[in-house]
């Protein structure tokens, strides 16, 4: 049977203590909306989200999806309400969910709409660890829901009950849109709230049922330090998934990862790394501690780190090594290559085998455009090599320690670009007793060596 969800995502959010929208705040490396929207695109053949007006980066978010706007923010009821018109001649189920609600299942979703087969109206619940002022949902003899009584109107029996209400609701259409226009919002904050449809629908006769699912699932996120809670829970399942998975995993606690990263099988992680979304790691390889790897493809038995850092657009090839302190944008590293000490390679090919020397760079940005930066296979580039792109070097050839390459480098050749060593016996510092380097500068200064046309200037 078709089913549509309403998702009601307008709150600003004023808790989060932020100018972003609160369910655009990050779970797992990617807004907490789009949690949830991969659960319902799932289970929902048509989804609308209710946004705030001026809220285009949501919208954005949430697209390919269709939006209706709740010009005032009169409560939840009034939410639903807004989404209503744009599934008017609806005939399947409707449910209203919540966007800062972002981690329930595509399984729980799936128990909501099977248990409407014998009810009217369905709604989730949970037993929190701390039912503290959430609602109680009141049984019937049968099973049945009997009311929603809100903690501050509940009796001391009714606050003893351990079952509490989510705020999910799922209805048909054609009932829910009736029972939404027939809220009224005689109550202290004078807002129109979602929970009272289970009234009505009590009041026609309706069976009210219930499916109960785990609070981590329906807990609400509402504050910074509940999205830390959220986002700890988040964590926790993508490590256990992986290590199920066959990845080993040193100190998993320590390591962050994100809702889409790729490990294989047999991948090695060390402690303290972090994964942005966007990368995928083949068998083998072993990402060393301390790395930081973001829009990135490590292929099989290579090695990362410690301490380096793959940038967006990043592809390493098998058997490659890149060391500590080495950082790789839009660059592809060989089968077999090696940058293994404090190095930058931005918008480069490296060619398999090729060895990169300690503290070279690829000069790719001239202020104004990004230059690509080749280098052949087997080629070794000797330490503090600055190259300037546009620029190439051959297969095999060997750059010179402290090179400032900005012209081509043939195959098989040797280039040195630097300038050239001059000595002078007897100018040095005498390490006469009582004498400091800087009383040695200090005469050197006087004696005019620091001149210009001084043998200083020239040296």
């Amino acid at each position: 049977m078709p089913a549509a969800a309403i998702i009601l995502a307008a709150g600003l959010g004023t808790r989060m203590r932020s100018t972003k929208p609160k369910v655009l705040h990050p779970l797992g490396g990617r807004p907490m909306i789009r949690h949830l929207l991969a659960s319902v695109e799932a289970r929902f053949d048509r989804v609308v989200v209710v946004v705030g007006p001026d809220m285009p980066e949501l919208e954005a978010a949430v697209a390919p999806h269709e939006v209706a706007v709740q010009r005032e923010r009169l409560g939840t009821a009034h939410a639903a309400l807004a989404a209503m018109p744009m599934l008017g001649g609806y005939a399947g189920d409707v449910a209203v969910l919540y966007g800062d609600n972002p981690l329930i299942t595509a399984e729980t979703m799936g128990r909501l709409l099977a248990a409407r087969g014998g009810a009217d109206l369905v709604l989730l619940a949970m037993r929190p660890a701390d039912p503290a002022k959430y609602g109680r949902v009141v049984t019937a003899p049968d099973g049945m829901v009997e009311r929603i009584v809100e903690w501050a109107e509940a009796t001391e029996a009714e606050r003893a009950i351990g079952l509490c209400n989510a705020g999910v609701v799922c209805a048909a259409s054609v009932d829910l849109a009736r029972w939404l226009a027939e809220v009224r919002n005689d109550n202290a904050k004078g807002e129109y709230y979602l929970g009272d449809v289970v009234a009505l629908a009590r009041a026609e006769g309706r069976r009210v049922a219930f499916v109960e699912a785990a609070e981590s699932e329906l807990r609400g996120i509402n504050s910074k330090g509940e999205l830390a809670v959220a986002e700890a829970e988040v964590q926790a399942g993508l490590r256990a998934a992986a290590m199920d998975a066959g990845v080993t995993m040193l100190a998993p606690e320590t390591v962050h990862l994100c809702h889409d990263t790729a490990l294989a099988p047999d991948v090695v992680l060390e402690p303290n790394i972090v994964f942005g979304p966007g990368v995928s790691v083949e068998t083998g390889a072993v990402i060393r501690a301390f790395s930081h790897l973001e829009g990135a493809t490590v292929k099989r038995d290579a090695i990362i780190g410690p301490y380096a850092r793959l940038r967006p657009g990043t592809v390493i090839e098998p058997h490659a090594h890149v060391g500590n302190f080495v950082e790789l944008k839009a660059t592809t590293l060989g089968e077999g290559a090696k940058a293994n000490h404090l190095t930058y390679l931005g918008d480069a090919t490296v060619g398999a085998g090729a060895n990169i020397g300690a503290g070279t760079i690829t000069c790719n940005y001239d202020g104004v455009h990004k230059h690509r930066t080749e280098i052949g296979e087997g080629a070794f580039i000797g330490s503090d090599t600055a190259l300037v792109a546009p620029v190439k070097v051959g297969a095999r050839a060997l750059v010179g320690a402290g090179s400032v390459i900005t012209t081509n480098v043939p195959d098989d050749a040797l280039a040195i670009a630097r300038g050239r060593q001059s000595v002078y016996e007897g100018r040095g510092f005498q390490g006469k007793k009582g004498k400091t380097p800087s009383d040695d500068r200090s005469a050197a200064g006087r004696a005019g060596l620091n001149r210009p046309g001084s043998l200083k200037e020239k040296i």
